[in-house]
């Protein structure tokens, strides 16, 4: 018996607080069968500063929740008016929301997206909540995204890496077994740099890594940084956005701007490459997705670790900033079809487990 073919839109408010990614796919919840289009809604100045407030313990939680998803529902409408959807034939939304707070050893995960006023805005069935059941079933609730990069792999070239640098890092180890997926966070990304430099300048991000290309790394810094304790820690793991952050504005206080965007890259660069040297997994490619790929600092790092194996998701055919947003529409899929979306090697979960609840569209 054939599988319904699924018209699936994957929301994303990521790490980086940059703005909404949304994108669509076709899917039967086992196979990506069409990547279809993509686009990002920036957020405004203002509604970022309530998300970075709601994030520092500050504001009206169920105010900022509202919002967040109208604007949500603003992204659908977009999406599907610049490359011409009905709407009519969107059959689910995977709607992530937005990470106010992540503890998943105290069983805590925090996403804020009222999954109910979305599908009343935009008319779709959704499916939100996804992280939640994972990590009260023991798991770490993260990262998710690995069966979607098992469905990308197509079975090619395996076995392969997939690095996602967003706010936080994570890779995703694939072989041709779903049980024998392995993922977690590696420890910072972009989120650490983007603060620095917002500190320090007012912008939002190191464009490119020029900054961090014309400073020194501080080595003794980057010594004591990479002794932290997590990078010991045994794997499945995950992170808030925000864990490093006491740590890292200390130790670079009194760093020039440069400096301290320097020493902040040379720490997620080595984190990464001492992740994946320290997982031992035999691969062929490490394919790098997320933003952090735009930034030639970042690459250039991971270059000498890794100089025959790293390349581009663009260079796989993948469009490199949806990935995280097309992850959630399959992760949609998956969930209406009880179909498991954590496993044992990428969130620590006892099983495989499906998540997420639905919201049947008024």
């Amino acid at each position: 018996m054939s599988r319904k073919i699924w018209n699936s839109i994957g929301l994303m408010s990521g790490t980086s607080m940059d703005g909404i990614d949304a994108a669509l796919i076709k899917t039967d919840g086992y196979q990506v069968l069409e990547e279809g289009p993509f686009i990002t809604l920036p957020y405004k100045t203002a509604f970022r500063k309530l998300l970075e407030n709601l994030i520092a313990g500050k504001g009206d939680l169920n105010k900022v929740e509202n919002q967040l998803t109208l604007e949500h529902a603003k992204a659908v409408s977009a999406l599907i008016e610049k490359f011409n959807v009905a709407i009519s034939e969107v059959d689910l939304i995977g709607f992530h929301g937005h990470t106010i707070s992540h503890n998943p050893d105290e069983q805590h995960t925090l996403q804020i997206g009222n999954g109910r006023l979305l599908a009343a805005a935009t008319g779709v069935d959704v499916v939100n909540d996804l992280r939640s059941s994972d990590v009260k079933a023991g798991g770490q609730g993260a990262p998710l995204a690995p069966i979607y990069h098992k469905a990308l792999m197509k079975s090619q070239d395996l076995p392969a890496i997939i690095l996602n640098i967003g706010g936080v890092a994570n890779i995703t180890w694939v072989d041709t077994l779903d049980e024998n997926l392995i993922g977690f966070d590696t420890g910072p990304g972009n989120a650490l740099i983007d603060d620095w430099i917002k500190k320090k300048t007012g912008r939002h991000y190191d464009n490119n890594g020029f900054l961090a290309s014309q400073g020194q790394v501080h080595e003794g810094i980057l010594t004591e940084l990479l002794a932290h304790p997590y990078f010991s820690a045994s794997i499945p793991k995950s992170l808030d956005r925000n864990f490093f952050k006491n740590l890292t504005e200390t130790a670079i206080a009194n760093l020039s701007v440069e400096d301290g965007a320097a020493t902040l890259s040379a720490f997620t660069i080595k984190s990464i490459a001492n992740a994946i040297n320290k997982l031992s997994k035999p691969f062929k490619k490490c394919i790098v997705a997320g933003g952090g790929r735009h930034n030639a600092s970042l690459m250039s790092g991971l270059k000498e670790s890794f100089p025959d194996q790293l390349i581009l998701s663009n260079d796989m055919g993948w469009s490199g900033d949806a990935i995280e947003a097309q992850a959630f529409a399959f992760l949609a899929v998956r969930s209406r079809l009880n179909l498991p979306i954590s496993f044992p090697g990428t969130t620590g979960v006892s099983k495989p487990q499906t998540g997420g609840v639905f919201h049947p569209k008024c």
